[in-house]
């Protein structure tokens, strides 16, 4: 019944509309552009109101608004491209007097109560904004409803913050009002007490959101000062970056935050909440149960393939001994003996030499024979242009592994591939923006081995360039020589069952071919058989080698059989 009053109301107001010889769309902006018009036009005299009383009245009916109300929203919504209005600017653009517009303010307040427009203060100074979500209902001659922020589920709760966090990349002049109101609307919820019982002042409240909202919505734990910069201005920024420093923030004080890695060689360039925060702010969450949920980046051992891997002699004695440490039986009671000899119970390990010399192969191959899961860096992935980017992605990757081994039955393997660019001699003096990087970055990775608690295996093609800190704290260093005559031999006959011993070593003894090498020999022989549905003949395969030499323009002899 209530609803149908308001349309024959509005009717109403359409039909005075026609009275007054006048031509409206009867739309929510039309209404509005002939109220600012006439405002324009009289100077908010006292003819305004009866020659706008027409569009007011629609206004009003569709909005549930008063006379008053309806006026104020209409300046605003001809102010809404600026989102610093002032009281004064309503005043020039009608051209009346400042204390003829101050004293609508009260409807004003009604607005912002109503969430129609913003209000926020800079300075000892007010200013007003009308929301993007409002101007676009506006636009499509719809009621703006506010989505309510009252009575939330503490995912909800974070899910509403994350968007206020999206909402101000275009404009964050509202942003810590926004959240604070989120917050006070929702005193049910553990978060929001204990946020309120910590007192912080504005700049603290707003950075203490900026690390919760990175926390539980970005998975992020390593909060850089490049992350909350954006967030205020230059003064604000270097004096929280000063009292960050000096431990004087009453967020430290009160245990809330803390430097990352504040031990050894840690460099207080990243902070975290700490556990006992955690605990008090998220506790209702289940973070532990969601953070399991989401995709990870192990690598299931029961998926990969076995595969038969050929090793000189001394090599094989090196890989089988550090299978047999991985194997599960054997693992938990050497950690336990080191642990009770106060020694490192981590165990890190160096595979380097020759590529296609089966490094990275063994690795899975181990991983699958013991059971234990595989996290794979790349790093080249790891390596970033942003400032602090990549040190932040390399701690974030020892933290994840780190969760791993705790989380796990069976601590999963840590895989640096192709480490060389992380582990090469650091740079004395180091003047460029690249050289301090990567000086940071293996500082890093030499304090996080130091504390390791799992297994890591880095493999490397180049060693001559390995700094002496990453070599004595490698327990395990292993060479994969290029195989000899008689390993070779036996892989071609694996990767070439048909094969004879006698055309296998012949092959073997001619090109001193890594397995990788072989293998792509190999490959080059099914494709063959594939297109021409016959096998290769040994002359065949001869070429197939000679090309697979890149810059070999020698001729050599054919093997004779």
């Amino acid at each position: 019944m209530e609803r149908v009053t308001e349309t024959k109301l509005s009717l109403e107001a359409l039909r005075q509309m026609k009275s007054h010889g006048r031509t409206a769309s009867p739309t929510l902006i039309g209404a509005i552009e002939q109220i600012v018009n006439r405002a324009i036009e009289t100077h908010l005299d006292e003819p305004f109101y009866s020659e706008a009383a027409p569009f007011l009245d629609y206004l009003g009916n569709r909005m549930s608004l008063t006379c008053e109300q309806a006026l104020v929203f209409a300046l605003f919504m001809e102010q809404s491209t600026d989102n610093r209005i002032q009281i004064s600017d309503f005043a020039r653009m009608v051209g009346c007097r400042t204390v003829r517009v101050i004293s609508m303010m009260a409807a004003a307040d009604e607005l912002v109560r109503r969430r129609l427009i913003r209000r926020v203060r800079k300075e000892d100074c007010l200013f007003y904004s009308v929301p993007m979500a409002v101007v676009t209902a506006v636009k499509e001659d719809r009621l703006y409803e506010p989505e309510p922020i009252d009575h939330l589920t503490s995912e909800q709760l974070f899910d509403r913050m994350g968007r206020i966090f999206d909402e101000a990349e275009e404009d964050n002049s509202h942003l810590l009002e926004d959240l604070d109101e989120l917050v006070e609307a929702n005193l049910q919820l553990p978060f929001c007490q204990q946020t309120r019982a910590y007192d912080l002042n504005k700049v603290e409240r707003l950075l203490f959101y900026v690390f919760c909202h990175r926390f539980v919505n970005l998975d992020d734990d390593l909060i850089g000062s490049h992350d909350w910069l954006e967030y205020f201005n230059r003064r604000v920024a270097f004096g929280l970056k000063s009292q960050l420093n000096a431990d004087r923030l009453s967020l430290q004080t009160q245990g809330v935050i803390e430097p990352c890695n504040e031990e050894g060689m840690g460099d207080r360039r990243y902070y975290h909440l700490t556990a006992r925060a955690k605990e008090q702010l998220f506790g209702d969450l289940c973070l532990v149960e969601q953070q399991a949920k989401r995709p990870n980046d192990l690598l299931d051992s029961a998926t990969l393939a076995p595969r038969e891997l050929f090793y000189n002699p001394s090599v094989e004695r090196q890989v089988d001994r550090l299978g047999e440490l991985l194997l599960p039986e054997h693992f938990t009671g050497i950690q336990q003996r080191l642990e009770a000899g106060g020694l490192r119970k981590g165990f890190a390990c160096l595979f380097y030499g020759a590529p296609g010399t089966g490094k990275t192969e063994t690795v899975y191959q181990l991983a699958r024979r013991t059971g234990r899961n595989l996290m794979v860096v790349d790093v080249a992935q790891i390596k970033s242009c942003w400032v602090g980017e990549s040190e932040k992605n390399i701690r974030k990757a020892f933290e994840r592994y780190r969760a791993y081994v705790k989380e796990a039955e069976r601590a999963p393997i840590l895989l640096f591939n192709e480490a060389d660019a992380v582990l090469g001699i650091r740079q004395e003096g180091a003047s460029r923006a690249v050289e301090k990087m990567e000086n940071s970055l293996q500082n890093i990775i030499l304090q996080e081995m130091e504390q390791l608690d799992g297994i890591m295996i880095a493999t490397t093609n180049l060693t001559q360039n390995l700094d002496r800190a990453f070599e004595r704290r490698f327990l395990y260093k292993i060479e994969f020589e290029r195989p000899d005559a008689a390993v070779k031999s036996r892989i071609w006959r694996s990767m070439i069952p048909t094969l004879d011993e006698r055309t296998a070593a012949t092959l073997a003894e001619r090109y001193d071919f890594s397995g990788g090498q072989i293998e792509n020999i190999a490959r080059k022989r099914t494709v063959e058989m594939i297109l021409r549905g016959v096998e290769p003949t040994v002359e065949e395969l001869d070429e197939f080698c000679r090309n697979e030499q890149l810059g070999n323009r020698e001729k050599r002899r054919r093997i004779g059989f």
